[in-house]
């Protein structure tokens, strides 16, 4: 069985996020904030203009153009300023600082737009043999330079993106899975399901723009997570297109059959290939939806809190817990005053009557951990600003305000000590360069060992010196998460920025195995250069 797909595509932001025609501003008491927290004088800044922004002319030579629009047809090989500058960069901070500024010198040299899978691998069979590299590109929404066009040692790179393969097929409402194209956005996947009564409950801040492919090829988070499972526990199956052959892995429950070869496939960055669909577990649309906030008097108690509740008989959809400084300026922002030190925000989904038997017995745990009820407002709140945060980083930086994020994950024993160091690394980098700055935190997906940690931290920008500036502090919170036993990234992925650190992670024999298995499915080096596997000292990247 298949579904239409009739939510339409929309337009992003080409130097920021969302809607280009969405500008926001700031309420008087966050900008008050700013102003008394981190010097900013209240001067604002634009983006220069498209055709104000600098690109270097396409290295894609006319026979091999002339060879891609054999394979993908006219009109789907575009190598104009815009195409180009759209698929310049993600979403990064780094990204959005050069291309506000019209630095589009890494735009790809064409943009490349298969339909099939079979073109997808006609497309990579002759980029092989004319050495140019290929990025594949769903959303462009990633922070971690996922999506950068690195030519590597290649001739030329170009985007592939896969906005046009977004087929909705194998609705099996009796297996309760769905096939999906990679090139689905959130809302069109979901708007498709919901013509079955069905959804897939993944609901990453990325949502509205980021795709389907993307989720699995980094391995993402929704903000439901803890109750719906991140995007690796919902694959079923998928078929991955590789310049050395198509790998396909049919849907199935389990499986003992050696090694799990989707799970070397979800996460892979697109660095061995191309994820042309996949199967993915979904459920019922929920009868109800019922979220709430309470406040504690310390972030270690709220964390306690959703420990209790994890490691307990009680099932949470949502839950979130914002330390004391970003309660405060999530406050300041929204215009209301803080209901207390520190919000966490409980989400229960499914039938009434469930939803109602486990919001009473986890509001029992909560209470006896010390957490005050403040009623269904800050939930109702949260859910209708839980896709703002990436409009906020615009706005910050019209006002010379670096905002940057980073998220990490460690079991509860030594969770607390991983949310010191980070943060003390954080903010004695910024007080080092003089540039003192917020630091905030949130916990938002919890397991039985442990939860993850997503940091938010806001400086004045120093001009002329802001990549500096953010290289600085990135490197010195990963050293810290390295030091502390967390991940170097919970739900980000790895992409270019976190690559550096990837052996400390899963150790020098593994990160050889995966240059193998790369060697082996992908030997002219044309997969997404530069991505997930740390550099070779001396290479081109």
């Amino acid at each position: 069985m298949t579904v239409t797909v009739t939510e339409p595509w929309k337009p992003i932001k080409w130097w920021g996020w969302g809607d280009p025609t969405r500008h926001d501003e700031l309420a008087p008491a966050a900008m008050e904030m700013l102003r008394s927290g981190l010097g900013v004088d209240g001067r604002k800044s634009v983006p220069v203009r498209l055709e104000a922004v600098r690109t270097p002319p396409s290295r894609l030579a006319a026979p091999i153009k002339q060879g891609l629009l054999e394979v993908v047809g006219d009109n789907a090989v575009r190598d104009d300023q815009g195409t180009r500058v759209v698929h310049a960069a993600g979403k990064g901070y780094p990204d959005l600082v050069r291309m506000r500024t019209g630095d589009g010198e890494g735009a790809p040299d064409a943009v490349v737009y298969p339909a099939t899978a079979i073109e997808v691998w006609r497309v990579l069979e002759f980029c092989s043999r004319q050495r140019v590299a290929v990025v594949p590109f769903g959303g462009g929404t990633s922070v971690v330079g996922g999506v950068e066009p690195i030519r590597g040692s290649c001739a030329a790179v170009v985007s592939l993106d896969l906005a046009r393969m977004i087929a909705v097929t194998n609705v099996d409402e009796r297996s309760l899975t769905v096939t999906l194209g990679p090139g689905l956005r959130g809302p069109q996947a979901e708007s498709a399901l919901a013509q079955k009564g069905l959804t897939l409950g993944h609901f990453p801040q990325s949502f509205e723009y980021a795709t389907v492919g993307g989720w699995v090829a980094t391995r993402s988070a929704g903000q439901a997570s803890t109750g719906y499972g991140r995007i690796d526990d919902l694959v079923s199956g998928l078929r991955c297109v590789t310049p050395s052959g198509e790998i396909v892995l049919p849907p199935r429950p389990g499986t003992a059959a050696g090694p799990d070869v989707v799970e070397l496939l979800v996460g892979s960055e697109g660095v061995f290939g191309v994820i042309t669909e996949v199967t993915l577990r979904v459920r019922r649309l929920p009868e109800a939806r019922h979220y709430e906030g309470w406040s504690f008097a310390s972030f270690d108690q709220g964390a306690e809190a959703l420990r209790h509740l994890e490691q307990g008989p009680i099932a949470l959809d949502v839950a979130r817990l914002s330390d004391e400084a970003e309660t405060q300026l999530g406050a300041a922002i929204s215009g209301t005053p803080a209901a207390g030190a520190c919000l966490a925000i409980l989400g229960f989904e499914g039938a009434p009557d469930d939803v109602e038997r486990r919001r009473a017995q986890a509001s029992e745990v909560v209470r006896t951990a010390g957490g005050t009820p403040l009623g269904e407002a800050p939930g109702i709140a949260w859910e209708k600003r839980r896709f703002e945060g990436p409009y906020l980083r615009d706005t910050l930086m019209d006002h010379g305000v670096m905002v940057e994020t980073l998220e990490t994950a460690a079991p509860w024993s030594g969770l607390m000590r991983l949310y010191e160091a980070v943060r003390s690394a954080i903010s004695s980098t910024l007080e080092l360069r003089g540039t003192p700055g917020i630091v905030m935190c949130h916990i938002s997906h919890l397991y039985p060992d442990g939860a993850s940690l997503y940091f938010s931290f806001a400086a004045r920008q120093q001009p002329g010196m802001e990549l500096q500036q953010w290289q600085a502090v990135k490197s010195a919170a990963t050293d810290a998460i390295v030091g502390a036993g967390g991940t170097i990234t919970h739900h980000h992925a790895v992409g270019r920025d976190h690559a550096p650190w990837l052996a400390h992670e899963i150790g020098p024999a593994s990160v050889e195995a995966l240059r193998a298995m790369k060697a082996r499915l992908d030997p002219a080096g044309i997969m997404n250069p530069g991505k997930l596997l740390p550099p070779i000292v001396g290479a081109s990247v």
